[in-house]
Formats: C-alpha cells, structure tokens, sequence
C-alpha cells in the first residue's frame, strides 16, 4: 500500500474558498474517476502566521495506481481552479510504502 502526500498554501483569506473547492469538486471528481487501486484521500489543514497549510494523503494499492491518477511522472495534480486559490505548492508529491497499521 502507497501513501501520496503532497501539500499546497493559501493565504488566510482564500482557506475556507479553497477547503470548499476540494470537498465539493476535487475530491468528489477523482473519487468518481473510479481509479483502479485508488482507496481514498485525506485532507489536513494547519493554520500558519501569515499562511494556511493544506496536506492531502491519498491511498493507493500500488505504483500503477499512482501512475493511474498522476500519469507516469507521478507529479502534482493541480486543477487551474485550485492554482488560483494557491499562494504556492509543492511540484511534485511524495510517495510512501505503508509499513505498518
């Protein structure tokens, strides 16, 4: 099992827009893809001084899974309407074997 972990910023006035685009379209959208292997996604959210953090963790069974939602690159998905909420975002994400419960 494979955890992708990848994390975005915003600042403080576009936190709740940007949290609400993810649960009302982002998420339901790569949940109604019906990837093979995809198990689910998680959303964390850590306020900053003078920024708001966002990190998902999404499961996945295996490697293809991921090559399955992020092409062979296995870079950041980032939909445009997203990007206009970011302030900034990590490129790439990272990828973890599951080691344990």
């Amino acid at each position: 099992m494979l955890k992708r972990i990848w994390r975005g910023w915003t600042t403080v006035a576009n936190a709740d827009a940007y949290e609400e685009l993810l649960r009302s379209t982002i998420f339901p959208g790569i949940k109604d893809r019906t990837i093979p292997g995809f198990i689910g996604i998680e959303l964390l959210r850590r306020p900053l001084d003078t920024e708001v953090e966002f990190m998902t963790i999404m499961t996945f069974t295996d490697d293809d899974a991921v090559a399955r939602f992020a092409g062979p690159a296995k870079e950041a998905v980032v939909p445009p309407a997203a990007r206009r909420l970011l302030s900034h975002y990590e490129p790439h994400a990272a990828h973890y074997e599951l080691r344990g419960d």
